[in-house]
């Protein structure tokens, strides 16, 4: 390859075209004429070298004359750069040195300032006037390399060593660090009319977000030996001790040796490393080569992908080969081959690449010395920097750009030969440093995320460990190769920027990461289902983040099987096979709980996502919640038999509302009553604490609600209702059959016969579940006076919307026309036409329709009216369950959400579907209202 850029070799020249296309070198050669001139008598290195001297001892001047030596000594080093550049007498290597010079004597004559300028309560503590006691400054990058451009700001870190301050000033150390620190960014940022020195960017210390501008010794070591990055260890290479206490700073970059340069480097931290340059990869944005306006720095193509190839291998290798280790790309490219790392045709290529474009760097820089990378759109200032490199025309630069970033890429692209396949087809994705990268920015807005910059500060803020997910070297380097996929999982779920802020939260709640990263790696299909999961449900988020071994449940075959298709008692099977796996009551509580829950995400996945309906996920955790309470029986009845013995009789568990309906969704509680039928009335149980057969049946009870609802370390099942038992709070909480029956004989208020309609006994002896089942048919069909019923129903609906207000627009149960309506309107027909001898009594809502329907207890339009009005109701009514509860705001909901509800009704957009609902809701108003109204003669 065959580029450089072409020079004058004369004085007159390279000063005429400074001064036609470079506007900054203009104004300097006015500002300093006798510098242009001394140029042209004695040479720019010359000129240089006397600025260099006066720079190093201006501290004599006091701040503000030193201040204006620092500006001028600047001016002239530009200057003499600049017009050496054009002209040829300069070589790369010797500008970018002499500017780092600069740099590192600026900076040691700002801290040298500092201190003797520090408060008065600050100055007691420095035994030497002017050096503060083991605080030292450190240059990183192009500085620390010596390869500092025209208008770079300067990568600084500072640290000190609490100890080297006398005893009375240790606890104020930090406070007078930073007030020095702070000193030294103003003296060379602060603008006078002589310009400014550097600017100073402190970003690249110990996780800046969170610690302050001087860093303690201790504090950098704990950090980089428990957070540290790879691409910080990659910052290290070029780190440099530039001012201040040189004996504190080298002994921190000694302890750093093993962290910068590790000599077991296992696969993971090494597929990390190529990481940092895989991800500046991209299918589509690195054939962008026709775009002029060309980011020589960052660019496809450009210096930091040469600067990256060279660094991931000295990662990779210096650890085991210490003549890897040199600070300067240049050096390290003829390393690489010395140690026959890269072939030489391939160093001399970047070599020469790199050459080229820092020289096209600094021409774009001497325009206006702006601290911009990037070739100008407009073609007019871009023909100024395609004269200032001695080309003839646009066309020709042009040309010669596009050439060298060609063979930079296909050189970078021979290392790392399936790159394109982990970087992703989206972009440019990039979160290392400090700062936003410029094409990932632009790469995040394609994806769709409003908000570029907060992702990637997020995302930056999770490879510095902070949060419990990535405080581990494998978690961040998980996360480093997993970030391309999540960031597309993410934007494909059509609201990026509320995906996002949902997989932050869940991320951050994560106890640890690797587990989970891991999955997410090893199944994108998973990463996939988990961002639009968590996208549709907040709630849902939530609990994976407590649980997030429930996402593994996603691998089993069965996940995705839809569940009118699952087999008849394979979740009691599950429990069983489970239970037996343990012994003891609290043991069995926890693998009963992570059973469950994997099961309840399973069902509340295949909601969300559209794969059941309401009928189907009615269903499915209704069985669900009768599995659990048949495996925990057994359960508590053995917990009580090792304590009281065995008592000698029939249990059954019965299901009330929801439950006996079989329409429990995933955040119903559950209503429950235990009837017990003993053997012996008066007999006791036999163990060595015998107890009465009410004592016995009430601390059963009170062993399985525990069971079911007590918080364990594997969290809680189910909340439960005891109070729809006979006589509520006030009668037993097990009732004895006989009980039962003469309660319901007589002694039932209207609103129990209601509630009784939707009784099923669950669990238990199944002759007496028969019994059970018998003994309520019986007390339904007992004749009653339709008036009354009708009245008693009417006032207890009333009792109900007083005690307990709407909650919304959206609360499908409360809601005139919801689900509470419907469930009153049925059991009122239900219990006319049982006293009529009808054959009615269905503990499910929509079945009983079609029984009343079937025998003529409703008149079939009514009935099919109310059927698909209920059955529209309970659709939304298990998404909002699963998504967002019943305080669900269709203003604050994801778009996601708001297409699942659409979707399950069948509309083409969420405002037909809130459309569908109202008028499902207004069926079953009227049909109430109609039931309700006063009778008229």
């Amino acid at each position: 390859m065959m580029l450089a850029v072409s020079n004058l070799g004369d004085f007159k020249a390279a000063l005429a075209l400074a001064r036609a296309h470079a506007p900054y070198l203009d104004r300097l050669c006015r500002r300093r004429e006798a510098s242009v001139t001394a140029i042209e008598t004695f040479g720019p290195a010359q000129v240089i070298r006397e600025a260099l001297e006066r720079a190093k001892c201006c501290d004599r001047e006091g701040e503000e004359g030193a201040k204006a030596s620092l500006r001028t000594a600047k001016a002239d080093v530009h200057l003499a750069c600049a017009l050496g550049d054009l002209m040829g007498q300069l070589s790369l290597d010797e500008i970018t040195g002499a500017l780092s010079d600069l740099a590192d004597i600026s900076t040691g004559i700002a801290l040298k300032l500092a201190a003797l300028g520090a408060p008065s309560r600050d100055l007691a503590a420095f035994p030497d006037a002017g050096i503060v006691p083991g605080l030292f400054i450190v240059a990183m990058g192009k500085h620390g390399a010596h390869e500092l451009n025209y208008s770079s700001d300067i990568d600084l870190a500072a640290f000190y060593d609490r100890d080297a301050f006398g005893e009375d000033y240790r606890d104020g150390a930090s406070g007078i660090c930073v007030r020095i620190v702070q000193a030294v960014s103003r003296i060379l940022e602060d603008v006078t009319p002589d310009g400014y020195v550097f600017r100073v960017d402190w970003r690249l210390r110990p996780d800046p977000a969170s610690t302050p501008v001087a860093v303690s010794l201790r504090a950098a070591e704990a950090y980089y030996e428990s957070v540290g990055q790879n691409w910080e260890r990659a910052a290290y290479i070029k780190a440099r001790i530039i001012a201040g206490d040189q004996t504190a700073g080298h002994a921190l970059l000694d302890h750093l040796k093993p962290f910068i340069w590790r000599k077991n480097l296992d696969f993971a931290a090494i597929d990390d490393v190529q990481s940092i340059l895989r991800q500046i990869h991209a299918v589509r944005r690195s054939t962008d080569l026709d775009d002029p306006a060309f980011d020589v720095k960052l660019g496809r193509g450009g210096i930091r992908e040469i600067e990256f190839f060279v660094q991931t291998q000295q990662l990779i290798l210096g650890g085991r080969d210490p003549s890897l280790r040199s600070r300067r790309t240049l050096d390290s490219l003829a390393d690489l081959v010395a140690a026959g790392r890269i072939a030489p045709d391939v160093a001399h290529d970047l070599a020469t690449g790199y050459v080229f474009l820092r020289a096209i760097e600094h021409r774009i820089q001497m325009l206006d010395d702006e601290q911009t990378h990037k070739l100008p759109a407009d073609p007019i200032k871009r023909a100024r920097v395609a004269a200032l490199s001695g080309r003839a025309s646009l066309e020709e630069f042009d040309h010669d750009i596009k050439a060298c970033r060609q063979i930079v890429r296909k050189r970078v692209a021979e290392l790392f030969p399936d790159s394109a396949a982990l970087s992703g087809d989206a972009g440019s994705l990039v979160f290392t440093g400090v700062e936003d990268d410029p094409e990932t920015l632009v790469t995040l807005q394609e994806l769709g995320f409003k908000q570029p910059s907060h992702v990637a500060k997020a995302i930056r803020g999770w490879h510095h460990g902070q949060i419990a997910a990535t405080r581990t070297a494998r978690a961040r380097e998980l996360l480093t190769a997993l970030t391309p996929d999540l960031l597309s999982a993410i934007a494909a779920t059509g609201e990026p920027d509320n995906g996002f802020a949902r997989f932050q939260d869940f991320f951050a709640a994560l106890p640890a990461g690797v587990q989970v990263l891991s999955l997410f790696k090893a199944e994108p299909q998973i990463l996939r289902d988990t961002c639009a999961t968590l996208a549709l449900a907040p709630r849902l988020g939530t609990e994976l983040a407590k649980r997030p071994a429930i996402i593994e449940a996603m691998l089993a075959p069965r996940f995705m099987t839809a569940l009118h298709l699952d087999e008849q008692g394979q979740r009691s099977r599950t429990f069983a096979a489970a239970l037996a796996q343990v012994d003891g009551f609290e043991p069995a509580l926890d693998v009963v709980r992570r059973v469950h829950r994997e099961e309840l995400f399973r069902i509340g996945f295949q909601v969300l996502h559209g794969h059941a309906n309401a009928a189907d996920a009615g269903q499915a955790y209704s069985d669900l919640a009768e599995a659990t309470i048949q495996a925990l029986l057994p359960v508590a009845r053995q917990a009580l038999y090792e304590a009281h013995g065995a008592f000698a009789g029939r249990v059954a568990v019965c299901a009330w509302g929801k439950l006996g309906g079989r329409e429990i969704s995933a955040d119903s509680d559950l209503d429950l009553m235990i009837v017990y039928d003993p053997d012996d009335s008066d007999g006791e149980s036999n163990g060595s604490r015998p107890l009465s057969a009410e004592q016995y049946h009430a601390r059963l009870t009170q062993r399985l609600v525990s069971a079911l609802s007590v918080q364990t370390g594997e969290g809680s099942l189910y909340e439960v209702d005891m109070q729809l038992r006979p006589s509520g709070t006030k009668g037993p909480v097990a009732v004895r059959l006989g009980a039962l029956e003469n309660y319901y004989n007589g002694q039932a208020w209207t609103w129990e016969y209601q509630a009784l309609t939707r009784l099923r006994p669950v669990a238990g002896d199944k002759s007496l579940c028969l019994q059970i089942e018998a003994l309520a048919r019986k007390a339904l069909s007992q004749p009653r006076d339709p008036a009354t019923t009708r009245t008693d129903i009417i006032a207890m609906r009333a009792k109900m919307v007083a005690a307990h207000p709407v909650r919304g627009a959206w609360d499908i149960k409360r809601q005139s026309g919801g689900l509470i309506d419907l469930e009153f309107l049925t059991q009122a027909l239900q219990l006319f036409c049982a006293s009529a001898g009808l054959d009615v009594i269905r503990a499910n809502t929509l079945e009983a329709l079609s029984a009343l329907k079937a025998n003529g207890g409703l008149a079939p339009e009514e009935a099919n009216r109310l059927s698909h009005a209920g059955a529209i109701l309970h659709d939304v009514r298990q998404i909002l369950s699963v998504a967002s509860g019943p305080d669900f705001d269709p203003a604050l909901a994801s778009i996601g959400l708001q297409k699942a509800i659409a979707r399950a009704l069948h509309a083409p957009d969420f405002a037909s579907a809130a459309a569908i609902l109202s008028d499902a809701r207004g069926v079953i108003a009227r049909a109430w209202q109609e039931m309700s109204a006063p009778a008229t003669e």
